[in-house]
C-alpha cells in the first residue's frame, strides 16, 4: 500500500447508540493530522495483519482530532470485537490513509440514503452542504431508534428524515428518489440490500447511477477468467527479490503470504482497497469493485487479493 503509517492515540471513546463506538484519534505528540474531505475513510491496524476500514465521521478541517465510529457486528471476523472489546481509551493503534473513494461531487440537490452505520460517511457530506446554498433531503433508517448513532448531530428540520424500521417501516426508496428533481446527486452507504434497492430505484427512473459506499459485499465473489486472461501467471516482487507463480486456484495476495512477505490486507474480496499495490510491469485483469475507470487504464496499481494478470509476467513494487 503506498499510503504510510502514523501511529494515533485513541483520546476518546463514545457510546453513541445500541452497538455503535465513536473513537477519538489524536496523535501522540499533540501533532497535527492531515485534513480530509468528505467521504473519506481510513485504515486502522487493530492488530498486527488486522486492518479494517472506518469511514471519517467527524469535521475534515479539524487537524488535531479523527473520529470514526464501529459498530459491533454479530458475526464479526475479529475487527468490530477488538474496537469494542479490547481496544480502550489511552491506547495506541497506527492508521493508514486517509484515502476518498467516495467523494462528494457538486450539484445543486443532493439526496442522501444511509442505513446503520452508513450513516458516518453521509454525516459530514450532510455538514458539508449544509453550508452551501443547495437543495439537499437525507433518508437515514435504521432498525430501531435506539440503534442509529449521530441523531443529536443531525439537524431535525424537513430536510432530514429518520426512519426507524420498528417505528415506520421500511425506507420508501422508490418515493424519495421520485421527489428529486431528474439531475440530483443520490448518494447511498449502508447494507448491501440497501444499496441494490437504491441502484435498482434509480435504475428504474432512468436516473444516474447513486453514489455508493459498501463496507461488505454480500458474499465472496469468484469471477470467471476471461479468455484472454492467464490462468497461470509469474509475478516478480521488486523489492523482495522474489519470482513466484500464480496458479488458477491462488490469488496474488495469498501467494506472496505464502512466500512470506507482507502485504496488507482486510476484506479480500476486492472493495476495501487495503491491498492497492504499485504495477512496475505487466497488464493487469481488475476484479476489484475499489478503483475508479481512470486508475485501472493508467495500469499503475491493482488489488491483489483479486485481481489477475491478463501478460504472462507481471512485476509488483512489493
Amino acid at each position: 500500500m503506498a499510503d504510510s503509517s502514523r501511529s494515533l492515540v485513541i483520546r476518546e471513546m463514545v457510546l453513541e447508540a445500541d452497538g455503535v463506538l465513536s473513537l477519538e484519534l489524536v496523535d501522540p505528540s499533540g501533532g497535527s493530522l492531515p485534513s480530509w474531505e468528505a467521504g473519506a475513510h481510513i485504515d486502522l491496524e487493530i492488530a498486527p495483519q488486522l486492518l479494517r476500514q472506518y469511514s471519517l465521521c467527524g469535521q475534515p478541517h479539524d487537524v488535531h482530532r479523527w473520529r470514526i465510529a464501529v459498530l459491533e457486528e454479530p458475526n464479526s471476523s475479529g475487527g468490530s470485537w477488538a474496537v469494542h472489546h479490547v481496544l480502550h481509551a489511552g491506547d495506541n493503534v497506527r492508521a493508514l490513509g486517509p484515502r476518498n473513494n467516495f467523494p462528494l461531487t457538486v450539484a445543486k440537490n443532493y439526496l442522501f440514503i444511509a442505513g446503520g452505520i452508513g450513516i458516518t460517511p453521509i454525516l459530514p457530506m450532510v455538514r458539508e452542504v449544509t453550508s452551501r446554498d443547495v437543495e439537499w433531503h437525507l433518508l437515514y433508517g435504521g432498525r430501531r431508534r435506539a440503534s442509529m448513532a449521530f441523531l443529536d448531530e443531525l439537524a431535525t428540520t424537513e430536510q432530514v428524515e429518520v426512519v426507524p424500521e420498528d417505528e415506520f417501516g421500511l425506507l420508501d426508496i422508490k418515493g424519495a428518489i421520485a421527489g428529486t428533481p431528474a439531475d440530483t446527486a443520490v448518494y447511498c452507504c449502508g447494507p448491501e440490500p440497501l444499496i441494490a434497492a437504491v441502484e435498482a430505484a434509480c435504475a428504474a427512473a432512468e436516473r444516474q447511477p447513486p453514489h455508493t459506499e459498501r463496507f461488505k459485499l454480500a458474499a465472496a465473489r469468484t469471477p470467471e477468467l476471461p479468455a484472454d486472461g492467464q490462468d497461470e501467471f509469474e509475478v516478480v516482487l521488486a523489492r523482495s527479490g522474489l519470482t513466484l507463480r500464480v496458479p488458477p486456484d491462488k490469488s496474488v495476495l495469498e501467494v506472496v503470504e505464502d512466500a512470506g512477505v507482507v502485504a496488507f490486507s482486510s476484506c479480500r474480496e476486492g472493495y476495501c482497497g487495503c491491498c492497492e499495490t504499485d504495477i512496475l510491469e505487466g497488464e493487469v485483469d481488475h476484479r476489484d469493485d475499489y478503483l475508479f475507470e481512470k486508475d485501472r487504464a493508467s495500469g499503475k496499481k491493482m488489488m491483489i487479493c483479486v485481481s489477475r494478470s491478463r501478460s504472462p509476467r507481471l512485476v509488483l513494487d512489493l
